[in-house]
């Protein structure tokens, strides 16, 4: 780990008066920030709420002035200690009170060090390696001189045609807590002020994965029951893990964009759960109160945002341009500037910041000679990560793992890409310290094998699409196009696989595909990709499909024609390493589906607890007049928790500790698992429970508890699951927390179709 040392140099430049109070562990908080509120002026309120991004909306040097005359609370997007170094010094050197600022950055999944993707971390079903994640993604940020993270992002999706599919951590309000909880833990450690540890901003807030038809930015129009019951949850257990931030969401909320939303920021998250943290807008999200028409000009938007609740206006000038005038004239009450500035405050407080403004910033001699150094990353780490993030989805005939004597051919449009395979969102990773699957395959068969490599196809010959994905880097494009004609790149792909043993073809998307504002209306691979695969299958050799992409694809020939097919997400700076890891058996793949696959974009969606119907289909009876599509088998492709092992499990009959569970007591609902296998794994076992019958219409099962086991081949163990009251409690249509007598379905299985069932009753 790296070690970050607050920089007690930095400790004359100190108002006295902070140094105090902050570093008194008996002081009082609220008091201190009451009186340094009482000495502000109103634009030094007003620039406590300005939340600004260095870079071409405002050069450096502008910047320095506007921190120095005390109109920025906090930056974005500067991430050395050299650049944010003079930024702090404007504000400790030259601002009249000399309050110190923040600095933010989107640290998702990893800083230096890129670990897989969110949806890859949930995929491990294992908090100790989301958590650990975070942890090293904060050591690494910290000592870059950041202060917090706009993360974890823990909306809850349930359509895959969302771009930012990849940045959350799937469909289940269970499991997204978990990750959420593990997260905000790793983030921020034993406490923000920490200075190896940096303040976890939760987003988006809320219901952003529920965008309309997957387009982002798009409208949410939900049942107060159904926000309270499925995408709230995550939401809520980071708050209660402590995150000291929330984003607010771009998108509105039955007819309210959340950025205006009072009942969504003052009546939810500040009365109800009581959360004392700081909100920060999106970016420009006020502004954009224009587009969406609840405001009529800059005066209105500012307004409506600040009543609402929200503290922070990230990137955009209205707050500065329109708050003096609207409190001057008596139209906003004073009292709400003092309390956004309050939650800024307390959260500067809460990063140690009053303490020491140089916390993680450190002195010039402390600052690392070169940023990128090869020794500021955690590879071994990551590439621990990444191995317990695959889910294993095909596997014919033992085709996997693979003998690392023979020769393999590594093909396809994603088997050499060095910045895809570090996903979206990937901080200050940089794409020249990546492992490629190309170059971890050959690392693994040096001196034992061969691999012979062709691109075979450019992801996708379309370019519209091609465009799209360079707009923004045209200087520097990330998606660059093999001049060749498809038929010459595959007639050479075929050429090189007939000389193999076995085909390792990556395919998938560009990071770029599954990123912000990357929506799609097809999940199948592009033509380009498909073409490929189906030349390879003709050779007869076997075909090993690497996925690699940030959202469940329609990958039906792939399933009935790949003798094994590995879901890898994006892997991170380790990836390749990982992937050939799985590949030659290193590592017994244990990863678990967070999200259900479907057959076709026409079943969209298709998370598994789904709410129960009055004609449901069923399987292997008459489908005619049921809740189906006929042009197609019913049910997910691969369903929420699905995923192989090079060795098997058997499940038992489930064993309840009582057939009647009473208020306020537990039952236990124990299995006993056994490898029946010939080599050690993991697999996860899951618990799952149905409300017969209740008041309200109840989802066909829900995730309630999982465990990941390690079992030798032949060793059994058993798994003991507690169901207590709290476990079936659930929103009523009167918003009521509550838990109904009555018969309860426990199934507890390796997924949610594939599942042990027994039955009690809560009295």
């Amino acid at each position: 780990m790296l070690a970050v040392a607050a920089s007690l140099a930095c400790a004359p430049l100190l108002a006295p008066s902070y140094a105090a109070a902050a570093d008194n562990p008996a002081a009082d908080k609220q008091a201190f920030i009451a009186d340094l509120i009482g000495k502000m002026t109103l634009d030094e309120k007003i620039g406590q709420l300005r939340l600004i991004s260095i870079g071409p909306e405002m050069p450096q040097p502008q910047l320095i002035k506007e921190i120095a005359a005390g109109r920025v609370g906090g930056t974005f997007n500067s991430v050395t200690r050299a650049d944010n170094r003079p930024l702090q010094e404007a504000a400790a050197n030259q601002s009249r009170l000399k309050i110190p600022i923040f600095f933010a950055y989107d640290v998702v999944h990893g800083h230096r060090t890129v670990f897989p993707i969110s949806l890859a971390l949930a995929s491990s079903w294992d908090m100790g390696v989301v958590e650990k994640a975070a942890r090293i993604s904060a050591v690494e940020a910290a000592a870059d001189g950041l202060d917090a993270t706009f993360a974890p992002m823990v909306d809850i999706s349930r359509d895959p045609r969302w771009g930012r599919t990849s940045e959350g951590f799937g469909e289940d309000p269970y499991l997204v807590s978990q990750c959420a909880r593990a997260s905000v833990k790793g983030f921020q450690g034993s406490s923000p002020a920490n200075a190896d540890s940096v303040m976890a901003f939760v987003k988006h807030f809320a219901l952003y994965g529920a965008v309309e038809g997957g387009r982002d930015y798009n409208t949410v129009d939900m049942s107060m029951q159904r926000m309270y019951q499925d995408y709230l949850p995550p939401y809520r257990a980071a708050l209660d893990a402590g995150a000291g931030g929330v984003m607010i969401a771009l998108n509105s909320i039955n007819g309210q964009p959340a950025t205006s939303n009072k009942w969504l920021l003052r009546d939810l998250l500040r009365k109800e759960w009581g959360f004392r943290g700081v909100t920060v807008s999106d970016h420009g999200a006020i502004d954009e109160l224009l587009r969406h028409g609840v405001a009529g000009n800059g005066r209105e938007a500012a307004k409506l945002a600040i009543e609402a609740g929200v503290d922070m206006s990230m990137a955009d000038s209205r707050y500065l341009e329109q708050l003096p005038t609207l409190v001057k004239s008596g139209t906003v009450p004073v009292k709400l500037i003092d309390d956004a500035v309050r939650e800024v405050l307390g959260a500067k407080y809460d990063m140690g910041l009053f303490a020491d403004p140089f916390r993680r910033i450190g002195t010039k001699a402390d600052d690392p000679l070169d940023v990128d150094a090869e020794s500021r990353l955690h590879r071994a780490d990551a590439r621990e990560a990444a191995r317990k993030s695959m889910v294993l989805l095909e596997n014919r005939n033992q085709t996997l793992p693979l003998e690392k004597s023979g020769t393999v051919a590594v093909i396809g449009p994603l088997a050499d890409a060095k910045i895809d395979i570090m996903g979206s969102w990937s901080a200050a990773g940089k794409a020249r310290q990546s492992v490629t699957l190309l170059q971890g395959m050959r690392d693994a068969v040096a001196g034992k094998g061969e691999v012979v490599y062709a691109r075979g196809a450019n992801v996708t010959d379309d370019e519209r699409v091609v465009g799209y994905l360079n707009f923004l880097n045209w200087d520097n494009p990330e998606v660059v196009q093999d001049k060749r004609s498809p038929g010459e790149m595959i007639d050479e792909a075929v050429r090189v696989a007939r000389k193999a043993d076995a085909i390792v073809v990556a395919v998938g998307e560009t990071r770029g595909m599954s990123h912000e504002a990357s929506s799609r209306t097809s999940l199948s691979l592009p033509g380009s990709q498909l073409a490929l695969l189906k030349a390879l299958k003709t050779t007869g050799k076997p075909l090993v499909v690497v996925l690699m992409n940030g959202r469940p694809l329609t990958v039906n020939w792939e399933k009935d024609n790949a003798d094994a097919m590995l879901e890898t997400w994006y892997t991170g700076t380790e990836g390749g390493h990982a992937i050939a890891d799985v590949l030659f058996g290193d590592e017994n793949p244990s990863g678990k589906l967070p999200l259900s696959f479907p057959r076709s974009i026409g079943q969209i969606p298709t998370y598994y607890n789904q709410l129960r119907i009055g004609r449901p289909f069923t399987p292997g009876k008459a489908p005619n007049y049921t809740s189906q599509y006929f042009e197609e088998d019913s049910g997910p492709l691969y369903p929420f928790g699905y995923g192989l092992s090079y060795t098997t499990f058997s499940v038992s009959d489930i064993r309840l500790s009582a057939p009647k569970l009473a208020r306020n007591g537990k039952i236990m609902a124990s299995v006993t698992v056994k490898n029946t296998g010939e080599r050690s794994g993991e697999t996860v076992v899951q618990l799952y429970v149905q409300d017969v019958t209740a008041s309200v219409v109840r989802p066909v099962k829900e995730l309630k508890d999982f465990r990941k086991v390690m079992l030798a081949p032949g060793e059994s163990r058993v798994i003991d699951f507690p169901v207590s009251e709290d476990t079936l409690k659930f929103y009523n249509a009167r918003l009521e927390y509550v838990a109904e007598p009555g018969d309860f379905n426990v199934q507890i299985g390796l997924d949610s179709a594939s599942v042990r069932e027994a039955r009690f009753t809560l009295e």
